[in-house]
């Protein structure tokens, strides 16, 4: 398992946070795009970040492509149309050469928002263009282009709400690249919210899965303070023969309690 930073431990210096994982006993971690305002940040926050990852002996695992303001309004830049489209693509060399120089396996690309006023086939059209360069950079830095689902409640304006859908995307990119390298993200917590059937999601979908994502529905909080079955789920993954990382990507109250307390109970451990 691995840590998301984005959500765990935002009460600390991003610099700080891959050490107060690995305190907590966590090898890998994951990120959004650390800088939502700057899809090209300079090279000493680059620096910064990488050495803060390797002095904590963490491994990078995931990270978010430029998406806009995330936490905030945005859901991606990839389809939008003018200045973000442009923003996503300018970035896409700087972003796969930070994973290339961490051997992060996986780069996350959100779809982006629908526009007013826009035809919906333009974005997509767009879309798939911006994504074919981003499976190609994925590839030069050696890592899957994650393409994931959310939630229609949380994201309305979002046009993946569906397992089905990111599936349907993650097949056609393969067959426009050739790389075979774009891979579905299946975060079972969008996909509880959007309410699909998640044993059956990971039976039909684990072998096209490249990264899992957890938390409990609702609240989006740590396995056991909702109701989805997590022993359950993580073993039916297993079953389905998913052998990669799976992010704790839940908010945790800044009280002093320890997010990670639910893998001390009978069922998964701590890695």
């Amino acid at each position: 398992m691995d840590v998301n930073l984005s959500l765990l431990f935002t009460g600390l210096p991003l610099a700080k946070r891959p050490a107060a994982a690995a305190a907590a006993g966590f090898r890998a971690v994951e990120l959004w795009w650390p800088w939502p305002g700057s899809p090209l940040p300079r090279p000493p926050q680059l620096d910064e970040l990488r050495s803060a990852l390797a002095e904590a002996g963490t491994r990078l695992v995931a990270l978010n492509l430029y998406a806009g303001q995330l936490p905030g309004p945005d859901r991606g830049a990839l389809s939008i149309p003018g200045e973000e489209a442009e923003r996503f693509r300018a970035h896409l060399d700087l972003a796969a050469g930070f994973a290339a120089s961490l051997g992060c396996p996986a780069l996350n690309a959100l779809y982006g928002n629908r526009v007013p006023g826009v035809d919906p086939d333009v974005q997509d059209q767009l879309a798939l263009d911006n994504l074919v360069l981003a499976a190609r950079a994925a590839h030069r830095a050696g890592a899957m282009l994650l393409i994931e689902a959310l939630n229609s409640r949380e994201s309305p304006g979002y046009p993946l709400v569906s397992a089905e859908s990111a599936i349907e995307l993650v097949r056609r990119l393969n067959t426009m690249t050739g790389l075979d390298n774009a891979r579905f993200l299946m975060d079972l917590y969008h996909l509880s919210m959007n309410g699909e059937d998640l044993p059956s999601v990971i039976d039909r979908y684990a072998p096209l899965t490249g990264h899992v994502q957890i938390a409990d529905n609702p609240g989006r909080g740590a396995p056991g303070s909702g109701r989805l079955d997590f022993p359950g789920l993580l073993g039916r993954l297993r079953s389905a023969g998913y052998r990669g990382w799976i992010g704790l990507e839940y908010r945790h109250p800044e009280d002093g309690t320890d997010p990670f307390a639910w893998l001390a109970a009978p069922g998964p451990a701590r890695p």
